[in-house]
């Protein structure tokens, strides 16, 4: 972990503005993006930095940020990036909601709702005409106000399409026309609501077995294998899907989703009446 850096010392102004004298601690630092966690007697935000080719993602992020409702965000540049001040979420995530049921202990009920509840945030999203192009077991936040959304780097308006070039997020959870469209191109590939149902059903999934949906070692597909080799198998729909299933009646409805042709899958909140008749 690193020392915040002194060039971006607006955003500590506009955190200290919210919080008061500040407590900080450095949550991430990978690919140029670092967030910190800083808190004060009035309250905790999340600072976000973004620098070298991160800092055109950040402000991708930042300008969805300040276009949906109910966030709050503060945006600055400062020598060599881009940063931006939210309200820190205070929850678990999907992926930590879930734990008891991977351990083996009780708490199906719990996660069924929670479950719920994540798609039909996704599809509230999606009636307001965006896509989130990233949705992963850590990238939702189940507070007391209800299900908060992270990470809005590769989300977009429908009609919109915010990048040049799309190379792809959490190859696990891309889905297969999606896969294929950025082998094949043509560039920008636009992410879709249909693709973020199929991440929704792997985030899902995941979230249960506490592994990808992916059977890559039937496919002969090492772990260790480049996510180009790992892309097209998934284009070509040539990777079988798990047959752990730990929790039958949710797994069969992601199952359907994770297997279903793009044109026929559910919409988020067709999902979200799925997996509410799922048994405990």
């Amino acid at each position: 972990m690193g020392e915040f850096p002194s060039e971006a010392r607006a955003a500590l102004t506009a955190a200290e503005a919210v919080c008061g004298p500040l407590e900080l601690k450095e949550i991430s630092d990978r690919r140029g993006s670092a967030v910190w966690k800083a808190g004060g007697p009035r309250g905790v935000v999340s600072i976000k930095l973004g620098t070298g080719e991160a800092a055109e993602v950040t402000t991708r992020e930042a300008s969805v940020l300040d276009q949906l409702p109910d966030c709050t965000v503060t945006v600055g540049r400062f020598d060599g990036g881009v940063w931006y001040v939210t309200p820190w979420l205070v929850g678990p995530s999907t992926w930590d909601v879930f734990r008891p049921v991977r351990k083996g202990e009780d708490g199906r009920d719990g996660a069924l709702a929670a479950a719920v509840d994540l798609c039909q945030v996704v599809a509230d999203l999606h009636e307001a005409g965006w896509v989130h192009g990233d949705l992963q077991p850590q990238h939702a936040i189940h507070t007391e106000q209800g299900v908060r959304l992270l990470d809005f780097a590769w989300s977009r308006q429908v009609g919109i399409t915010p990048w040049s070039t799309f190379d792809g997020t959490m190859i696990h959870l891309t889905a297969p026309e999606l896969a294929a469209r950025i082998i094949n191109g043509p560039q920008p590939v636009e992410t879709t609501q249909t693709a973020d149902v199929y991440a929704l059903a792997g985030t899902l999934w995941t979230c249960v077995t506490g592994t990808w949906p992916q059977d890559y070692e039937t496919a002969g597909i090492g772990s260790d294998a480049p996510v180009e080799i790992k892309r097209k198998a998934i284009a070509h729909r040539a990777v079988p899907l798990s047959t752990a299933l730990p929790w039958p009646s949710l797994q069969a409805r992601l199952r359907y989703v994770l297997l279903a042709d793009a044109d026929d899958r559910p919409t988020a909140a067709e999902l979200a009446d799925l997996i509410e008749t799922a048994a405990a």
